[in-house]
């Protein structure tokens, strides 16, 4: 199987090239092994995509010979309603034809919502985006919390995002993240592994509960300090599934509570937001399956609070 990412000055439509490898197989099973999505099929075939075998325009039921070479030309991509184009500083790790990897700072949502509709990552990729040429729109991979900071992915189409959706089924995107909690924490690794559902009564606010969707979190003691009077823990986590805010309400359930996270029982006297940054982001990459590493620095406002602690 060969990728080639085909992207010209005339056409911004996101191609990929395949080469066949079996004679007499239809078209449409060599795209089910390529992993082209039946939702993709239906918007290339409606939507203004095509199909080519041999530079020749063909549909599904076209039977393939070894060597030939297939064209999927996707429809340009609509963003979503709602979704402003805003052109802002992104803070770019890594960039290719079909991912983008950010640095988030804190307080920033990754999407839009009621309370904060301007200036999302989302909203500053699209006017990025925009300024490339790319027919596309944001689709956020690993989504971080407004305050929460550090590295997050975005897919640049579709149908990448739709194969990072099939890594991260099979849990092969991998992040470590950092935190300074609540309280010395005794063991120096653990797993939490406890059930994660919405808190009744409430739309933001999740918990530990037996209904509760699966969430393993694991836990590395880096550094047990004090600030002042008050004991803290600096923290490695490494999440093994991705429930909505489940580093935060994990760490809450063991008796340590982020600094600064108020929502989960933290304190906001030493930082104003929850003292928490994605450090690591592995994957392999969605077209080459080459493996790919990043890492990411600790906020200032995190290294502050390590920098004027007493072990």
């Amino acid at each position: 199987m060969n990728h080639l990412l085909q992207m010209n000055n005339v056409d911004t439509r996101f191609t990929l090239q395949f080469e066949a490898k079996k004679n007499g197989q239809l078209l449409r099973e060599a795209l089910q092994e390529w992993r082209i999505s039946k939702r993709a099929l239906t918007a290339i075939k409606f939507d203004g995509g095509m199909l080519t075998v041999n530079d020749v325009e063909r549909n599904v039921r076209h039977i393939l010979q070894v060597g030939d070479c297939v064209k999927v030309t996707f429809p340009p991509e609509e963003k979503s309603e709602g979704l402003a184009i805003e052109h802002g500083d992104l803070s770019i790790v890594y960039e290719d034809d079909a991912i983008l990897v950010l640095n988030k700072p804190a307080h920033q949502s990754t999407i839009p919502s009621r309370e904060h509709p301007t200036n999302s990552i989302a909203n500053l990729v699209c006017g990025y985006f925009q300024q490339q040429g790319l027919a596309s729109t944001a689709h956020i991979v690993t989504r971080l919390d407004r305050d929460t900071s550090g590295l997050l992915c975005i897919a640049k189409h579709a149908h990448i995002h739709h194969l990072t959706g099939l890594a991260q089924r099979k849990r092969e995107i991998s992040r470590q993240y950092e935190a300074i909690v609540h309280g010395h924490v005794e063991q120096n690794f653990q797993s939490i592994i406890a059930p994660i559902g919405r808190k009744e009564a409430s739309i933001i606010e999740r918990e530990v509960r037996e209904d509760g969707q699966y969430a393993h979190t694991d836990v590395k003691v880096l550094k047990r300090f004090s600030l002042g009077a008050e004991p803290m823990t600096h923290v490695r986590l490494q999440l093994h599934t991705g429930r909505t805010h489940q580093i935060r309400v994990h760490m809450s359930h063991l008796g340590h509570p982020l600094v600064g996270d108020d929502l989960y029982g933290g304190s906001r006297l030493q930082i104003d937001r929850q003292a928490l940054h994605c450090v690591s982001l592995s994957m392999e990459h969605p077209l080459t399956s080459v493996p790919l590493h990043f890492t990411s620095m600790l906020n200032e406002d995190m290294q502050r609070l390590l920098r004027e602690s007493s072990a």
